[in-house]
């Protein structure tokens, strides 16, 4: 049983990750955009399409609205996985807020879309040409804090106070 104190806590971390941009979502999750329709994405999990806050998998015939959402359909994983996991990795000044201004702020961190297929080639630069250790390299792909984009760049996701994401170095590996 969830104690009052754990839900007040889950409650308060699923109103600051509920709006972060669904573009920035996907775009960590490696997804690719549509060249000609600017709300489609080509995801692991299908197409998506987006709309918003909203998004539609039209592969699998499912929709939800918010980043809470976004990260269940993603991941397969329940309600309070998907918060901590949005907690921990973004940062609050990815969210959209509504402050008592007239007008809402909007920051959005863009990361380099993942690529898989290059990571390869960025493990070899790493450990050949700047003779970084294997294992370092390992454990940073697997924390999710390195990965390779589009271009065969290795990029190393820079952490906040709060071990959340704040911004990304890229080096080029060609």
């Amino acid at each position: 049983m969830i104690s009052n104190s754990s839900f007040e806590g889950i409650r308060k971390k699923a109103d600051e990750v509920r709006n972060i941009d669904l573009g920035v979502l996907l775009q960590y999750f490696g997804s690719t955009k549509d060249l000609q329709d600017k709300a489609k994405w080509y995801t692991s999990q299908g197409v998506i399409s987006v709309n918003g806050p909203k998004f539609m998998n039209w592969t699998r015939g499912t929709g939800g609205g918010g980043a809470i959402d976004l990260v269940i359909h993603l991941q397969g994983v329940g309600f309070k996985d998907a918060v901590l996991w949005l907690h921990n990795h973004f940062s609050f000044s990815f969210v959209q807020i509504s402050s008592i201004k007239s007008h809402p702020v909007k920051q959005i961190l863009k990361l380099p879309q993942k690529n898989d297929r290059k990571l390869k080639q960025v493990t070899q630069y790493l450990i050949n040409r700047r003779c970084l250790p294997k294992k370092l390299i390992k454990n940073l792909i697997q924390s999710e804090k390195l990965y390779a984009d589009i271009k065969g760049n290795a990029v190393f996701l820079l952490l906040g106070k709060k071990k959340r994401v704040v911004g990304a170095e890229l080096r080029g590996t060609c």
